[in-house]
């Protein structure tokens, strides 16, 4: 008997996901095209006269618990006005469909599309525009509970764990490991003496990748990483997109600083921001790099990131932010 060859991954055909679409969310004929594999697979999903995202997640890195408590968070923030990319019920008023593959169940969300597009380098008024949305999203995700199943980002996640992880990566450069390690300890000891800084469920990659503006507009998207801890976290990832175009040289440490000061005054317009959560921002940009690192770990389509050569490039970087910026 002919049997079908177990697979821990599979890319889910793009005419067949049309289908069902069409019958599930009653949308007519619908045209499907995969964007992007990754933690989730992307789809663009068009019709007559609209566009959505189709996001599959994979069951290995997101179980149906956490995608639950993601669709909670964006219909909270869409009820509140908050400009996000929410989910779209279907015909019964389902929000995850369950697909059988290959390699087992897998979750599936449908999500409006984020009108405009991404861009590389925001002007004043679009970083205006991300302050002030930043802030509100906070101001819904420090206030709501959504359960136990999400991670959390503290120090054990963000720094001690993911140095654990990639230890095998530095095998050929134990100098780095020993500097890393030294950085980590500097950076959980700095984030032990700051109490009080405000909580919430954090996107946890607020880089221009994942926001499109319009003419007057922003939108928030790929809520795939959120989970529950500082809040300052989300304007660290951005802060340190900054210090990486400085660090490249495509901009100025001037410049950067000008940029950033704008989205803080826009984001202080919707939610108060303590000087504490300012200061850790640098060490908390090292720990957000940590994490992704330590999670490249753990993916398949992150392989390459983990080689020796890249692994010391993303040293290098840290060693810039520690010893340029950390006080």
């Amino acid at each position: 008997m002919k049997t079908v060859f177990p697979a821990t991954y599979s890319t889910l055909c793009p005419d067949a996901l049309s289908s069902f679409l069409s019958e599930k969310y009653a949308l007519g004929h619908v045209q499907c095209k995969l964007l992007v594999r990754g933690v989730g697979d992307t789809y663009l999903a068009e019709t007559a006269d609209n566009r959505f995202i189709l996001r599959v997640y994979r069951s290995s890195h997101r179980s149906l618990s956490q995608i639950k408590e993601e669709v909670t968070l964006l219909l909270a923030l869409k009820a509140a006005a908050v400009s996000v990319s929410w989910p779209i019920p279907d015909v019964s008023g389902e929000n995850i469909q369950l697909l059988d593959a290959v390699e087992g169940e897998r979750c599936a969300v449908l999500f409006s599309y984020a009108q405009g597009q991404a861009v590389r380098l925001p002007n004043e008024d679009q970083l205006r525009l991300l302050g002030n949305e930043m802030a509100r999203f906070h101001n819904v995700s420090s206030a709501i509970d959504l359960g136990k199943d999400r991670w959390t980002f503290n120090s054990d996640t963000m720094f001690v764990r993911p140095l654990e992880m990639l230890k095998p990566a530095f095998a050929g450069s134990p100098e780095d490991y020993t500097w890393l390690q030294q950085a980590v300890g500097e950076a959980v000891k700095k984030l032990s003496l700051v109490n009080g800084l405000s909580m919430g469920y954090c996107h946890f990659d607020f880089l221009p990748k994942n926001m499109h503006f319009g003419e007057s507009t922003v939108t928030l998207f790929d809520f795939d990483f959120m989970g529950y801890g500082w809040l300052a976290n989300d304007l660290a990832s951005f802060w340190q997109y900054l210090a990486l175009e400085v660090y490249t040289k495509r901009m100025t440490q001037q410049v950067a600083d000008e940029q950033f000061d704008i989205l803080l005054n826009a984001y202080r317009q919707h939610r108060s921001l303590d000087s504490r959560e300012l200061e850790v921002l640098p060490y908390l940009a090292v720990g957000w790099w940590l994490f992704y690192m330590g999670f490249h770990t753990t993916h398949d389509q992150f392989h390459a990131y983990t080689q020796p050569g890249q692994v010391k490039l993303f040293t290098g970087l840290l060693r810039h932010l520690a010893t340029t910026y950390w006080k």
